[in-house]
């Protein structure tokens, strides 16, 4: 349905019959950036954590008020197009920033490595985009969550958690990253 639709947003719920939502979110990934939020029973860490690492760009515990429910839709919705701006604004002229041997076309949302795609989620996009724009200057996990995520927060596992997921798709070894450097007790830095 998500390939026939091309939806702009996808609620998906943990717990489907037959096959999982994680498993659902790993097969929208592989050809997809639509924004996701995943709805589930489980409210362990650990949970949110899987969840985010195999691409979701939210995560909502049941029970949850409508409320909650379409202000999150709203938020993915805003951030999403904020970031496509932000991005298309910071381009100046054109649609495309290079960086070493990756392309990323701002306007289709996509990263090219060679002729390879590197499938990115819409918060994955985000965020390198916005390392690449600041390229070598340390951004905080607090002031990156404020540039991709739109909100401010003590919390910053999410994007630790994104950018080991980033780091598994642009890097030639993740364990050993040259691309996004981790400057201890500041943030992070693109040096490409």
């Amino acid at each position: 349905m998500a390939r026939d639709l091309q939806p702009d947003l996808i609620v998906l719920d943990l717990m489907l019959p037959g096959i999982d939502g994680l498993e659902v979110c790993r097969r929208i990934r592989r050809t997809d950036s639509v924004p996701i939020l995943m709805l589930t029973a489980r409210g362990e860490e650990m949970d949110r954590v899987i969840g985010l690492e195999v691409g979701a760009d939210d995560y909502l515990p049941k029970p949850f008020g409508m409320r909650e429910l379409l202000a999150r839709i709203r938020a993915l919705l805003r951030r999403y197009e904020i970031i496509r701006e932000e991005v298309a604004g910071a381009q100046g002229i054109g649609d495309v920033l290079t960086t070493g041997d990756l392309v990323i076309e701002v306007g289709a949302h996509r990263v090219l490595r060679g002729d390879d795609e590197v499938p990115l989620t819409p918060k994955e996009f985000g965020l390198l985009a916005t390392l690449v724009r600041n390229k070598g200057q340390v951004l905080s996990a607090r002031r990156l969550l404020e540039l991709v995520w739109g909100y401010s927060d003590s919390d910053t596992r999410t994007v630790t958690v994104h950018v080991r997921s980033l780091r598994s798709k642009i890097e030639e070894d993740p364990s050993e990253p040259a691309l996004i450097e981790t400057v201890r007790g500041v943030g992070y830095r693109y040096r490409g």
